[in-house]
């Protein structure tokens, strides 16, 4: 599939402010970090833009975004509009949870609480619907597992624990509890991923013999039926050199798990500082963009068959 930049974007930006919302609100909620108004509306904040650009910069990927309403009033069969109707619900909950944190001088009494986990939800709910737009497309073999909405949630997680450290510990609070939190997130992410490119490499998918129906032989392409590109090729036959994959593979584990988990295992062993966390969030954004860059760039359509690939 061809990896498109604004896509990308979204999912990325839109899954580390879920990421920073779920656990601002789970910290200040159940006590694991010490946080205040300053702290909670920086991180509501800052995870309200993250989401908000997300959602934005999706639009740019839309042929017509003048038609994009339409895409709410298929919630009963659509992911997207699920995503959609989800992501709308969201914002006046965070809203209200983030005035009230702010009238209660971060007191997490019944109410807040309440209107606060149940943002909690709606966030998990649209993050776990734009994993599933992928997840259940049967076409493309590398997306349709329940590994695809499991490493959305995962890696929404992850992005945002590291984020809610930062602002931790530039505010001069204890951030050794949230980096504890983040590292074991990171760690599973890594976890999720490796076992889903182990997946993706062994999983049997169709072949032109399955496609055609004929089973007996081996069955050949003769002629594609165009002499130039099409939308088809363009969208869905994206190739990358296998060299390249490899190389951004590595930078995947290297700067999206690897150099965060060790920046924030040196912030709790000897050094809290902000910077040593900004310079863990820069990697770790560097990471996950190249990861999903490789989550587009390696699905292989099922409509392949039909322009010469002999499986997918």
């Amino acid at each position: 599939m061809h990896p498109a930049f604004s896509v990308i974007g979204f999912t990325v930006a839109s899954g580390a402010g879920y990421g920073l919302f779920i656990l601002l609100v789970l910290a200040e909620v159940y006590g694991f970090a010490d946080i205040d108004v300053p702290v909670a509306l920086s991180a509501g904040l800052l995870a309200l833009v993250l989401i908000s650009g997300g959602l934005l910069s999706s639009t740019l990927h839309l042929a017509n975004p003048k038609q994009a309403w339409r895409a709410f009033f298929r919630f009963k069969t659509s992911w997207l509009s699920r995503e959609g109707v989800f992501a709308l619900v969201f914002y006046p909950l965070a809203l209200l949870y983030l005035i009230g944190v702010y009238v209660n001088d971060a007191q997490a009494n019944g109410l807040v609480a309440f209107v606060g986990l149940s943002a909690v939800v709606i966030a998990l709910a649209t993050v776990f619907s734009t994993g599933m737009i992928y997840g259940c497309l049967k076409t493309i073999r590398q997306w349709n597992t329940a590994l695809t909405p499991t490493n959305y949630i995962v890696l929404a997680l992850a992005t945002g624990s590291v984020l809610l450290v930062l602002i931790l510990a530039f505010a001069g609070k204890d951030s050794k509890t949230m980096a504890g939190i983040a590292i074991a997130l990171l760690a599973l992410g890594a976890m999720t991923k490796a076992i889903y490119y182990f997946w993706i490499r062994t999983v049997i998918g169709p072949t032109i013999n399955t496609a055609t129906g004929f089973t007996q032989g081996k069955v050949r392409l003769l002629d594609t039926g165009h002499t130039a590109g099409t939308f088809l090729t363009r969208e869905f036959s994206y190739q990358a050199q296998h060299s390249l994959l490899t190389q951004l593979r590595i930078v995947v584990f290297a700067l999206g798990f690897v150099l965060p988990i060790a920046l924030l295992a040196f912030m709790i062993l000897a050094w809290s500082s902000g910077w040593v966390a900004l310079v863990g969030v820069f990697a770790m954004f560097a990471g996950i963009t190249a990861e999903r860059w490789l989550f587009f760039a390696e699905a292989r359509h099922v409509v392949n068959l039909y322009h010469g690939a002999q499986h997918t």
